[in-house]
């Protein structure tokens, strides 16, 4: 009997040991690729605060050996960000108020509505997923440049006032909501925005905001077609840093600090919306992914 309790306490044993070994090794695991993403945001934002001298010596320095505040206020004295910060939130607005309203509205149209041809323009919907801005933008720049919306905030707009993406996603979600919910709302005579606005929207706030989100940041960070549509103004902060280079008199220049500082600027809001409602991202994929 002994000699079979040694033999339980050891395997106890080996299996606790085993368990904190894929514990601890878990944990360097996370630590390595917490390391690996966050590294490049630290090295953005001590380079926003180095001189160019610094930036560009052989042996980097982890720390600034010298502050330089000042790089932020070079970038709104020579390139005019204050500007871009509005063009960008006017284009980001005016993107986000018209994919929300018309994703709300395609996606119930998709989920609870019923009419002919459904299914079918829902999969050229799913079409429309698979096809990159690059290969539709020469006829829609030729169209847009006929109308006169070149350099406009409308032409920076218009062509991302619908997001396939955000109608599919929301699809999915409106699919999960019991009907008894929808059917009890119109036996107490609401009509169809009422349904949408005050049940379908309120029960699936989660996934609308994390869709807001992406939303939020894919406009945000929009590069390709403001360069094209707008190529002097309005300029958005995507295609204001990459004139960061250029002094006024359009002369090529080696100002990496002041290009990092404004890469800080243009990124910062995006960074303080993501840990404000990071809470709603998983719930509103797996909501999403429910049906």
């Amino acid at each position: 009997m002994s000699t079979m309790n040694n033999l339980d306490y050891r395997s106890n044993n080996a299996a606790i040991a085993r368990k904190k070994a894929a514990k601890v090794l878990q944990y360097v695991v996370a630590i390595i690729i917490t390391i690996i993403v966050a590294f490049p945001i630290y090295w953005m934002l001590i380079s926003s605060v180095k001189s160019q001298d610094e930036i560009l010596l052989s042996i980097p320095t982890l720390w600034p050996r010298e502050w330089h505040f000042e790089n932020y206020v070079n970038v709104f004295n020579k390139a005019n960000f204050g500007k871009y910060y509005i063009n960008t939130i006017i284009m980001t607005a005016g993107i986000l108020i018209s994919e929300i309203l018309t994703g709300i509205l395609g996606a119930y149209g998709f989920s609870i509505g019923k009419f002919k041809g459904q299914n079918f323009l829902f999969l050229i919907v799913l079409g429309a997923l698979m096809i990159p801005i690059q290969v539709t933008f020469i006829p829609i720049y030729i169209m847009f440049a006929k109308w006169g919306l070149t350099n406009t905030f409308l032409g920076l707009i218009l062509p991302n006032t619908v997001s396939p993406y955000y109608i599919f996603m929301l699809r999915q979600t409106f699919l999960s909501v019991d009907s008894s919910y929808i059917e009890a709302a119109r036996v107490d005579g609401m009509g169809r925005i009422g349904v949408i606005f005050k049940i379908l929207v309120p029960m699936c706030k989660s996934t609308i905001v994390t869709l807001t989100l992406v939303t939020f940041t894919t406009g945000w960070n929009s590069y390709f077609w403001p360069k094209i549509i707008a190529k002097d103004q309005p300029r958005v902060l995507t295609v204001g840093l990459a004139h960061l280079k250029n002094t006024f008199a359009g002369q090529a220049t080696m100002n990496n600090h002041e290009i990092m500082a404004g890469a800080v600027m243009a990124v910062l809001p995006v960074i303080i919306l993501f840990f404000i409602f990071q809470k709603y991202m998983l719930t509103g994929y797996s909501k999403a992914a429910m049906k």
